[in-house]
């Protein structure tokens, strides 16, 4: 009887959307998601670098941390050194130097395009700049000439001084383009799902750049600088930190901190956070919950001078100093206070010419040994259509979809034998609950607070009896818990707990309607649907059942006023409503987590609440979820063991389109997240053959375990 009756429970779709007046008060939802950010981003900073005391104490995880750097850019391990194809294409001349206009392949396929500027008359290598580009778009009768062309006076004054000087274009903005914006405005929730950033492979690009430079007999591979400005500020000490070869690091506006980047900013544009005004390049997949500062303090004890103007709206100076103070203290530890400073102007956002000539003393310092007067001739302009590098673009790119291939999210094939195939599940299962517990839901936290059950409202009419129990999900996160029986009911047999999203919230409220109101937080009446409410009632009175639900945050009664998740956006994968929902995501990522994955949370800690209850002693707990909240159901249960069986609705067939967890397809994919939930009973609801055909994988492992745990079912919605 209970597999007949359940689809027809919480999940039969009868409710149209609540009008705006019945949507509890969004700015409650606004302020604990807020209040949330605010004690994370405080915690990791004072986490950053806190048992660094001598020297020795940071080089002795200071392996581990580059390691763990290259590994949250997606470098980890590094990919092969390919051959790297260099391509002269054309050369211009100055009275002072050569400009060749080249193209390298970072890897197969992913072609970067560089300009290399060489003095005329070296009679020895000379010291050499890698310059890497800002966002600086230069397009010429609808097409692209690289943002080399925009930061051409940099490579020119350097190779008019002596240096040798690579300059070369970002993904996005070179001659052949590739996407920076995922997440800022294209919804590719799914990069998070296997840890794809662009930094990564600006860096990557930046290393196979450094690698270039050491071919050519013009450059001295000791005396290797590195610098940019904006977004090439970010990537100037992405490369420092993941390789040793820069001898002189100088990021120009590309630095602030986690505080800054979430939670404040100078400009009224930005008081929420100056994330809004970066894009994906300008972020590390946070695993191990970093601020920036460990990223600088691996470029140490190199000399390290950071840039930046004091009005600078996307990059504020309270950010930069607070790193700057931390770095500092461990160039002291290594008695190399006079490598590391901070050099401000009262600039905002803007390439002057204060900032360059300091960059420019300072890389004389250190690769020259030079300490004279410096100064900024106007230099020679070049036509971009001059220092574009192909006339054709290559057939072989793959720039334009390397976010596809740059991080191959993991494919698990059972063994043919059942035998083999159950020997190697026994080893394979406990591996990947540790990879999620490490990797994916690494930012749920280790010290919960205490739940703080307190029991809210307690309602009976029409039959039913409605009790509703505030408890804590984690600090700032308020949350409540329904339990819905049969006024009759005083010890129900079994507790069917629901997830809801923001759908199912819907649903929820006008399945119960007034008298309710109250307890369901809302500050309108819905309009109730008796028939749902009648069979609701039937069905607890006979079974003894209960009914529980929880709206984890962000949904219902903590819904965002910015960014409804509710609906998707077009293709999956994403929660985000608008562009401040979209950033509002971001900051999720860039603190290590996922909203999804925070929910998941949400729901575990109500399972622990239904623990409390007096009422519920000894009942069995089943888990339920529709679509994507399905998924985040199943991820509550492989951590809580003693939910009995799952019903899951509709959920999707892989993580690319949902839920969103961290790094999660590096590891395994929902097939063998249903798998991980054996020997609990588990049920996928599903509309037709195509879709049923998703879960395979599971269904042959269980045959090959001559066990019987999923059922795969036809169900109408």
């Amino acid at each position: 009887m209970p597999d007949r009756l359940l689809p027809a429970l919480f999940l039969l779709v009868t409710a149209a959307p609540l009008h705006a007046d019945d949507t509890p008060d969004a700015s409650r939802g606004d302020h604990i998601r807020d209040a949330c950010f605010r004690r994370q981003v405080q915690e990791i900073a004072d986490a950053s670098l806190a048992d660094i005391h001598t020297r020795a104490d940071w080089e002795r995880v200071r392996p581990e941390m580059r390691r763990r750097f290259l590994e949250m850019l997606g470098l980890w391990p590094l990919p092969p050194r390919t051959d790297l194809h260099p391509v002269v294409t054309g050369k211009l001349e100055t009275d002072a130097y050569t400009i060749e206009k080249l193209s390298f392949q970072s890897m197969p396929g992913l072609y970067v395009t560089a300009n290399l500027y060489v003095p005329k008359g070296l009679k020895a290598p000379a010291p050499a700049v890698l310059y890497l580009c800002g966002h600086g778009k230069v397009v010429v009768d609808g097409v692209s000439c690289g943002n080399k062309c925009y930061y051409q006076h940099h490579p020119a004054w350097f190779a008019s001084h002596g240096y040798v000087c690579l300059i070369v274009d970002t993904l996005e903005l070179g001659e052949i383009q590739g996407v920076h914006h995922g997440t800022f405005e294209l919804d590719r929730w799914w990069w998070h799902t296997v840890g794809y950033t662009p930094a990564g492979v600006e860096c990557w690009n930046a290393i196979r750049a450094l690698d270039y430079l050491e071919t050519r007999k013009e450059a001295d591979p000791k005396r290797l600088g590195v610098t940019g400005r904006s977004g090439g500020g970010a990537t100037s000490w992405w490369v420092a930190a993941a390789d040793d070869r820069p001898q002189c690091i100088i990021p120009v506006a590309g630095v602030t901190d986690l505080q800054c980047q979430i939670c404040e900013g100078e400009d009224p544009r930005y008081k929420d956070g100056v994330i809004s005004g970066h894009c994906d390049c300008m972020f590390m997949s946070n695993t191990y919950r970093w601020d920036f500062t460990e990223v600088m303090a691996l470029c140490a004890p190199r000399p390290l001078m950071l840039e930046n103007g004091d009005h600078d709206y996307i990059f504020p100076k309270d950010g930069f100093r607070r790193l700057s103070e931390k770095v500092r203290r461990l160039y002291d530890l290594y008695g190399a206070g006079d490598r590391f400073r901070l050099f401000e102007t009262q600039d905002p956002h803007k390439d002057t010419p204060e900032l360059r000539l300091e960059a420019y003393r300072w890389m004389n310092h250190w690769l020259k040994h030079d300490d004279g007067d410096v100064t900024e001739p106007e230099p020679k302009k070049f036509d971009p259509k001059q220092l574009k590098v192909f006339d054709k673009l290559p057939d072989d790119a793959i720039n334009a979809t390397l976010d596809e291939v740059f991080r191959k999210p993991a494919v698990l094939e059972l063994p043919q034998s059942p035998a083999v195939a159950r020997e190697w599940w026994s080893g394979k299962a406990p591996e990947l609950l540790d990879a999620l517990r490490d990797q994916v839901f690494r930012g749920w936290t280790t010290s919960p607070p205490p739940l703080d059950v307190r029991p809210a409202e307690d309602v009976t009419a029409d039959g039913l009896r409605l009790r509703a129990y505030d408890f804590v999900s984690e600090e700032e996160v308020p949350l409540r818990l329904w339990l819905l029986t049969a006024a009759k009911v005083d010890r129900p047999t079994l507790v069917i707990l629901n997830a809801l999203d923001e759908k199912g919230w819907h649903e929820w409220t006008e399945d119960l309607g007034p008298p309710f109101t109250k307890a369901l937080q809302l500050s309108a009446e819905p309009k109730r649907n008796d028939e749902k409410l009648m069979q609701n009632r039937n069905t607890l009175e006979f079974n003894k059942w209960a009914f529980a639900a929880v709206a984890p945050r962000g949904v219902g009664p903590t819904r965002w006023s910015e960014a409804p998740p509710n609906p998707p956006p077009a293709g999956g994968g994403g929660q985000s409503g608008g562009p401040a929902g979209r950033h509002i995501l971001r900051r999720f990522a860039l603190l290590g987590q996922t909203l999804d994955g925070q929910r998941a949370w949400d729901v575990r800690r109500a399972i622990a609440v239904l623990r409390t209850l007096d009422a519920l002693k000894g009942a069995p707990v089943w888990l339920q979820g529709d679509g994507d909240m399905a998924g985040i159901a199943l991820y509550a249960a492989l951590f809580e063991p003693d939910v009995a069986r799952l019903d899951l609705y509709h959920p999707p067939a892989s993580h690319r389109a949902g839920p969103i967890f961290l790094n999660v397809r590096l590891f395994l994919d929902m097939p063998q997240a249903v798998a991980l939930a054996f020997p609990r009973q588990v049920r996928i609801c599903v509309r037709d053959d195509a879709e049923a055909k998703a879960w395979d994988w599971p269904m042959q492992l269980q045959k090959d375990l001559g066990k019987e745990y999923l059922q795969v079912q036809r169900v109408s919605d």
